[in-house]
């Protein structure tokens, strides 16, 4: 098995760099738009034997170093009793929106098992299928982020719907999160008991909070989760999207790897939390638009800012563009392997 993922998730160096990427199974690959043509994208995520075979697709064709379960991070809110729908242009739109106690109320724990067993199957599809290849990652959004789609309805620009919650009704925000934080940690031990070999959390909205409010109302929920994945032997990644201007509260948290946007050098992220920890990043998605010869010089800087970190895996700081040629992506790994071999 190529374990290089999973030994730098425990701390260890290892060379060539392990690299996946974000978003690696997508709207870029035309193997997955032949897929993606037949069903809509809600359909695909539910149906196990789709999902399984758009998730294995960049494993053959990019080379990467790890799977991650192909899904989204917003199947647990549809089980909680909150409609769910994915519109081409619009993105998802969730109905109704929670913006009172009453919507607070309607909501529901769920049972894994019996409310999002397509995703298990999936899992267990995979490890049989991937037979070793490489490690199969699980996710799930964190808790801020889940409630920013759930208040907004959607996705927003300015997520004054969240904020006002969050300021008029604190302990009302707190209990929304505390059932979000509850649900996020079932999902993620029912993936592992599953067969996921790793877990990563993304917080793609928490960079829109100020630090303290990012001390008061996501990062404790944060901890909650990865609390409850303590002792359960799968590496957990957290990963906040936008998140530098809090790097040193995440830097305290229980997190085994700190994922990072572009926006914040591996050099600067090793300088304000210390050479002990392990880091996954970050080149800026766009930069696969770069020549090769650039494209080649910007990996080998992260790279070489890698090293002094414990240990470092390789990603792009968020998901790969739909615009970019699936032969970029496939560079962007041969060059990670290559350099840093």
């Amino acid at each position: 098995m190529n374990d290089r993922f999973l030994r730098a998730c425990s701390g260890e160096a290892v060379a060539p760099v392990p690299v996946w990427l974000m978003r690696q199974a997508g709207r870029y690959l035309p193997a997955y738009q032949e897929v993606r043509g037949k069903t809509s994208f809600l359909a695909l995520c539910k149906t196990p034997e789709l999902a399984a075979r758009v998730t294995i697709q960049p494993v053959d064709i990019l080379g990467v170093d790890a799977a991650i379960l192909f899904s989204d991070i917003l199947i647990p809110l549809e089980a909680m009793g909150v409609g769910l729908e994915f519109h081409e242009g619009r993105g998802p739109v969730l109905d109704p929106p929670v913006r009172s106690r009453r919507d607070v109320e309607a909501l529901r724990p769920i049972d894994p098992q019996s409310d999002v067993p397509f995703v298990l199957d999936t899992i267990r599809i995979l490890r049989r299928e991937l037979a070793g290849r490489v490690p199969l990652i699980g996710f799930s959004g964190a808790p801020f982020t889940l409630a920013t789609y759930l208040i907004e309805g959607g996705t927003s620009r300015s997520f004054v719907h969240v904020k006002r919650l969050m300021f008029e009704a604190p302990g009302l925000f707190h209990r929304l999160m505390g059932l979000l934080a509850e649900v996020a940690t079932a999902y993620l031990q029912a993936q592992i008991r599953a067969g996921v070999q790793a877990v990563q959390l993304f917080d793609t909205w928490a960079g829109i909070l100020a630090r303290r409010d990012y001390e008061e109302f996501a990062f404790p929920y944060t901890e909650r989760i990865l609390a409850g994945l303590a002792g359960l032997g799968v590496p957990r990644i957290s990963f906040v999207f936008g998140g530098g201007h809090l790097l040193d509260l995440i830097g305290t948290g229980s997190a085994d790897v700190i994922g990072l946007d572009w926006r914040t050098d591996l050099s600067t992220a090793v300088a304000r939390l210390g050479v002990g920890k392990v880091f996954q990043g970050n080149l800026d998605p766009c930069a696969l638009f770069l020549p090769e010869s650039a494209l080649r010089e910007r990996i080998k800087t992260i790279v070489k800012e890698g090293r002094r970190a414990r240990a470092h895996i390789f990603n792009l700081g968020h998901g790969v563009l739909p615009e970019i040629p699936p032969e970029k992506a496939r560079l962007v790994v041969d060059l990670v392997h290559e350099v840093s071999a």
